[in-house]
């Protein structure tokens, strides 16, 4: 497996708040023993998304990479970093040069402003890594879900496929495949309490290897 992901590099992005980015990170990152990095983090009043990542994941401390920016308010990052007087510098943002595989989480969805004039999207660009996309199972979520695949794909930014998080549905898997043309990489179950075991079971249960062997060999990443 080592051989396949040494250097297998994503980000993971979500089509909305809230939609279970760090969940799903922290599943990647257990099952592929990878490196984490969420650049910015917005939002300090309970744990930040990198300590979830490795209480989750159980990895080792050093591949968690240390965050570019901590702003205290969770609120966008631009409006965020206003508020600490700390200004984001895209220099800051440069990709991590590590010879292993990484997870990148970003802060909330692609059109997130950064800056007063930069979107988050823009950035995904400069980083030019494949996503894996993030949404919920629930109603809305097919426009929310097709109308970023779209903007993904009108800056031709590859993407790996989808991760559907929450309580299963009957149609929203086959309908956004029929649309999008992308796998569905996963259906994460809504579960409770979620811990390091359901993580390891998941991954078995799920067939993310072979999914993943599939994804990789036939868009040769």
């Amino acid at each position: 497996m080592r051989s396949i992901y040494t250097s297998f590099q994503f980000i993971v992005c979500g089509t909305d708040t809230d939609i279970g980015k760090t969940i799903i990170s922290a599943f990647f990152v257990r099952g592929l023993n990878s490196y984490y990095w969420k650049p910015i983090q917005s939002g300090l009043e309970d744990e930040t998304d990198s300590q979830t990542v490795s209480r989750l994941s159980k990895i080792s401390k050093e591949k968690i990479i240390p965050e570019a920016y901590l702003f205290n308010e969770p609120v966008s990052p631009h409006w965020a970093s206003e508020i600490d007087n700390k200004q984001v510098k895209i220099s800051s943002l440069k990709l991590p040069i590590i010879n292993d595989s990484l997870v990148l989480e970003t802060a909330g969805g692609l059109m997130v402003p950064l800056t007063r004039d930069y979107l988050q999207i823009d950035q995904i660009k400069t980083w030019d890594l494949p996503v894996i996309l993030v949404c919920r199972s629930s109603l809305g979520t097919l426009n929310h879900t097709l109308l970023s695949i779209e903007a993904l794909k009108k800056r031709n930014i590859k993407i790996l496929g989808i991760v559907i998080n929450g309580k299963k549905h009957l149609d929203n898997p086959r309908t956004l495949t029929e649309f999008s043309g992308l796998p569905i990489i996963a259906e994460f179950p809504l579960l409770d309490n979620l811990n390091t075991k359901d993580l390891d079971i998941l991954w078995k249960e799920l067939n993310i290897k072979t999914k993943l062997d599939s994804i990789i060999n036939h868009k040769r990443l």
